[in-house]
């Protein structure tokens, strides 16, 4: 098992690259060359279990109300090329963009991935050598704030789970978000999943 100082050490240099390398590291489909394309380290490192809840399950309309507006789910959008939601949808994860129905230029994306062991870990140094580390999201939990836009990251395992939005001014900001999709996956690791009436997502 990969401690977390001798992930760190590996990890270090991946903080100025995407995550999709930081997760090819783990599987030794490549190095963390930041000239490497994004394709070519994920198609031949997919290593993630995919993540069978649907949007509307992992952030439900009463999860986004505490924003004050309406939002709604926009199915065609792709997550920003090089991100971390583009890389957990290379991982067969789940990846949701809402916009905001009076002003589309406000978005909150969530994405949600199921991974190794290692590659969690991986991930956690990484974040952890970058800092935000934020001990009310209940599990490993940081933030990040730039340009105007905050990211979330949580870690309740075998799940990674990240939110980004212009609304996320401070870690509490994202709590709810991360706090709903956190419950869905919860059970799901520990029960079969059961039949739902939600709508897809």
């Amino acid at each position: 098992m990969t401690s977390r100082r001798s992930a760190r050490a590996i990890v270090v240099a991946a903080l100025a690259v995407p995550a999709a390398l930081v997760l090819a590291a783990c599987t030794g489909g490549g190095g963390a060359s930041p000239t490497r394309s994004p394709g070519a380290t994920t198609t031949t490192g997919t290593i993630g279990t995919p993540v069978e809840q649907r949007c509307a399950e992992l952030l439900p309309e009463s999860a986004l109300a505490v924003y004050g507006k309406r939002f709604e789910l926009d199915a065609d959008a792709e997550p920003a090329a090089r991100s971390a939601a583009a890389t957990i949808a290379q991982q067969r994860g789940r990846v949701c963009v809402f916009r905001q129905v009076d002003d589309h230029s406000v978005t909150v994306t969530l994405a949600v991935a199921h991974l190794p062991e290692k590659s969690l870990t991986t991930l956690k140094d990484a974040l952890f050598e970058r800092g935000g580390s934020v001990p009310t999201y209940t599990v490993e939990g940081y933030f990040a704030l730039k340009d105007g836009v905050g990211r979330a990251d949580a870690f309740p395992d075998p799940y990674w789970i990240t939110a980004s939005s212009s609304l996320f001014t401070e870690p509490g900001s994202a709590q709810p978000v991360l706090d709903a999709a956190r419950q869905a996956v919860g059970p799901a690791s520990t029960a079969p999943s059961t039949p739902s009436a939600t709508p897809a997502g």
